[in-house]
């Protein structure tokens, strides 16, 4: 299963680290993603979860969504 957060779609970027001489070297950026148990719907489930939309989660709340 990709890291891959279920409910924004935030994922893996890609780009490059590059040196004072200028040398090209490619790179990744991992999103920050959480594994959290959550309740969807009424149903446990563990999910990733970008540590954006946990925020936002524990801030505001969700209909559908429910932190364990």
């Amino acid at each position: 299963m990709p890291r891959k957060c279920e409910f924004t779609g935030k994922k893996v970027g890609f780009g490059q680290t590059v040196s004072h001489a200028n040398n090209k070297s490619k790179r990744r950026f991992n999103a920050n993603l959480q594994r959290r148990r959550v309740k969807i719907n009424g149903v446990p489930k563990t999910v990733w979860v970008s540590a954006k939309y946990l925020r936002t989660l524990t801030k505001r709340g969700s209909k559908d969504v429910e932190l364990l």
